[in-house]
């Protein structure tokens, strides 16, 4: 399900800090938006509930998952809150090995192609390039080389609209966005507006 989501839409809403209370609106505003995976960071407040509040809004060609996710309990915990994906900022094989028994996908962040390759035999879903600012295009472009076709590589971390096609150019499959999407604070409407910006970049990067 999740390779299917990202061909709907390469674009993964990072959702860090958010409270239960305004998740509702920006995960609808997102869902009409195109975005059909979005992801709730464990280091925000409350996050498990805010996974179950995602999972019973939203449609279930949409992903709910969670980011941050640093031990097998906390892929356990995920799963009990519905949650679908494991999203993490490191590459443990444990993680990746706890999540493909709980029957969740798992995205671990990697930084070198020695990680991305031991990420690959623990049983990665797909390969979260962190960080994407420091790693860059040319990077992925190089790691394209060696990495097999069918494996996704997602760029996370300072991606903006403007910056999606000279990615998608050198080999990036999707991407995961922080910030430049949703930070603490911010309205529905400029969550709405935001996201309508990346999708119309990434459609431009389809043609």
């Amino acid at each position: 399900m999740l390779k299917e989501a990202l061909k709907q839409c390469g674009l993964i809403a990072i959702l860090r800090g958010i409270r239960p209370d305004e998740v509702e609106s920006i995960g609808k505003v997102l869902y009409d938006a195109g975005f059909r995976i979005i992801e709730v960071p464990l280091n925000s407040p409350e996050p498990f509930e805010s996974i179950r509040v995602l999972r019973d809004l939203l449609p279930a060609n949409c992903m709910v998952g969670a980011g941050t996710v640093l031990s097998p309990a906390q892929v356990l915990q995920v799963k009990d809150a519905e949650g679908q994906l494991i999203v993490m900022p490191h590459s443990d094989p444990e993680v990746i090995r706890a999540a493909t028994e709980a029957g969740l996908a798992s995205a671990p962040g990697v930084a070198t192609v020695t990680e991305a390759f031991a990420a690959l035999a623990a049983g990665a879903d797909i390969l979260k390039m962190f960080p994407a600012e420091q790693l860059g295009p040319v990077v992925v472009k190089a790691w394209r080389a060696v990495i097999p076709a069918n494996v996704m590589l997602v760029p996370v971390g300072g991606i903006t609209p403007a910056g999606l096609k000279e990615f998608v150019a050198a080999g990036a499959s999707a991407f995961g966005l922080g910030s430049a999407l949703y930070k603490p604070g911010m309205s529905a409407e400029q969550v709405k507006q935001n996201a309508e910006a990346f999708v119309s970049a990434w459609k431009q990067t389809q043609t």
